[in-house]
């Protein structure tokens, strides 16, 4: 059984409407072709470029109407969507959250661990922090999704929380903006991760100019067999139980693991 994913590579705005406009005319793009999975960047709904005190101003819980509008979008194409939002903390802040939405219902979601603050940005004087949890896995077909956000991909263990919680997908929505080296690391990054873990990955970064682009999706052995380059656009590959099989057998790394992944979060 395969199962049609696609990346969706676009510059979201502070222009929410216009954000929702765009991402419905994607997708539908995407469903016409069969797509059973979407992955949205990080932030889709609503980006400033440079955070500042509209990311919060302009939050809304998950049952606000920018996720019912994916709510909707995911029961009209009947795809399942995952896409980046600004949700309030409660604090004066906000999660930078992914929600998994299948025929309507929101049935996972992830708030971002690890917070931008390094190449001169500071994405914590605006975001809180998800709580380390076992990771919510989204299941389409056939297929396990885990979902990590962006800043996470730099943190291999973020990726092998979601092996051993049963993910051969790696779904990661991001906002990976421009830099001196910044698209090396980005492709080197996911490259690795699927490498390391045999599984796919489904990136989808904002188009330039706010981010470095080259959306893709990477299969277990490496291999890009869907890629963008800077502008808007959709990747779209499908993803066979078959190339994971045989990928681990031939480079069963998992199964010869010395290492488990521990959390440095102290219990409650």
């Amino acid at each position: 059984m395969s199962l049609h994913a696609a990346a969706v590579q676009f510059s979201p705005t502070t222009d929410k409407p216009h954000n929702l406009r765009t991402i419905q005319r994607l997708v539908t793009i995407a469903a016409e072709y069969g797509t059973d999975l979407v992955v949205l960047p990080e932030y889709a709904t609503f980006t400033n470029p440079k955070m500042n005190q509209s990311m919060v101003e302009n939050a809304e819980a998950l049952d606000g109407p920018s996720v019912e509008a994916l709510r909707k979008l995911s029961a009209e194409t009947g795809v399942t969507l995952i896409a980046g939002v600004n949700e309030p903390d409660g604090d004066g802040r906000i999660y930078n959250t992914l929600v998994g939405i299948q025929q309507a219902n929101i049935v996972a979601t992830y708030r971002k661990l690890h917070l931008y603050d390094a190449f001169g940005m500071k994405e914590s004087q605006w975001v809180t922090p998800g709580d380390v949890a076992p990771p919510q896995i989204l299941q389409v077909k056939d297929f396990k999704i885990g979902m990590q956000t962006c800043y996470d991909l730099r943190f291999p263990e973020v990726s092998r929380t979601l092996v051993d919680a049963g993910a051969d997908v790696f779904a990661l929505p991001s906002a990976w903006v421009p830099g001196p080296l910044k698209e090396f690391h980005w492709n080197t990054l996911l490259t690795a991760r699927a490498i390391e873990n045999t599984t796919y990955v489904i990136a989808s970064d904002h188009a330039a100019p706010t981010g470095v682009g080259h959306s893709s999706i990477i299969d277990p052995m490496g291999v890009a067999v869907a890629k963008l380059g800077e502008e808007e656009g959709i990747a779209r590959a499908d993803l066979t139980r078959e190339r994971i099989e045989s990928v681990r057998t031939t480079n069963p790394a998992l199964q010869w693991r010395r290492f488990s992944v521990v959390s440095d979060t102290p219990s409650a």
